[in-house]
């Protein structure tokens, strides 16, 4: 689940320049973007600029249209490879690596799992160890087969799907940013359901700034932090989840196992690129507080803030949060 984290701005007029702001609902989640434009005109043009953008990349790498390029790579899996753009073939390479750096806690063939968990009210009983070990039977990121000569991509068994959730909207917020810098936009802040960049400043000549909330008490921000032509996302599973015998069971599963992942109820993963940031978040949630804590400390140019399902606060090495208070 993303969690959509406040943003603080001003919205003013200076020297001939306005904050525009716009607010729309795109990938089955919101989407709200504000930019430092000359007037409304400007700022409503960069503004279509961005929706186009979202939408040719969502024509590329959803797995819910059947026309896309994943989508044809999915309705293929076992059967035969697929050529795909550069930028589809290459969006693929950088989650493997990511999988590979957190040793499959996060896989983009998590799509091929069994939805036998249900975070809607329905479920009643847990799953037998049998059946989540079924469940994960398909998932495998070693099973998916890359071609560079010809960008193709192949899945090797029947029944596999490639779901790019988990890095894909941070991939469109990166794209976002590249694309108005190129056409003139000198600042701005993107939120693409909880994956957000930015870039420039305010008009006040302040970064853009953005507030973490506990999830513990959702209504007071514990910390703020300035977003420096720097990336965030902010993902957590405090609203869904099963309980079973006295234990918490998230809706973000662990496509290794097929379990929920504990221990974590929200994190937030700081970075250049949203993108890195957006499947690092999946990742670490799923590893847990003290592996996924380890592994943070150990990138350079990468900070999180976790909370734990005892409300506990912790950051990595780079983050004094005594300041951010």
């Amino acid at each position: 689940m993303r969690i959509l984290i406040a943003i603080l701005l001003l919205t003013s007029f200076s020297y001939g320049q306005i904050t525009y702001k716009k607010k729309t609902y795109l990938l089955g989640s919101p989407f709200e973007i504000t930019i430092v434009a000359t007037d409304s005109i400007q700022g409503n043009e960069f503004a279509t600029m961005a929706i186009n953008e979202v939408k040719r990349i969502e024509n590329l790498i959803s797995d819910w249209i059947p026309t896309t390029q994943i989508s044809k790579v999915n309705q293929n899996a076992g059967i035969q490879p697929v050529k795909v753009d550069n930028e589809v073939y290459e969006l693929v390479e950088r989650a493997i690596k990511v999988s590979k750096l957190t040793n499959g806690a996060f896989d983009i063939s998590y799509a091929s799992m069994d939805k036998i968990w249900k975070f809607d009210g329905s479920m009643k009983t847990m799953p037998t160890e049998e059946a989540i070990k079924k469940s994960v039977e398909k998932v495998g990121y070693h099973n998916i087969i890359l071609n560079p000569k010809d960008t193709t991509l192949f899945l090797k068994n029947a029944g596999m799907k490639l779901g790019l959730g988990g890095i894909g909207q941070g991939y469109i917020a990166d794209k976002i940013k590249t694309l108005l810098q190129s056409k003139g936009c000198i600042s701005g802040i993107i939120n693409v359901s909880g994956d957000i960049n930015t870039w420039g400043k305010q008009l006040d000549g302040n970064p853009w700034t953005i507030g973490i909330v506990n999830p513990m008490n959702k209504n007071k921000v514990f910390a703020t932090f300035p977003l420096d032509d720097g990336a965030v996302e902010t993902s957590g599973s405090y609203e869904k989840f099963v309980t079973f015998n006295g234990k918490r069971y998230s809706h973000i599963i662990d496509p290794r196992t097929g379990y929920p992942a504990q221990g974590i109820v929200s994190i937030s993963v700081f970075a250049k690129q949203t993108e890195i940031a957006d499947a690092l978040a999946t990742g670490v949630f799923v590893l847990g507080v003290e592996v996924g804590l380890d592994l943070i400390n150990q990138l350079k140019g990468i900070e999180c803030v976790m909370v734990d399902d005892k409300g506990k606060i912790h950051v990595s090495k780079g983050i004094d949060i005594q300041k951010y208070k």
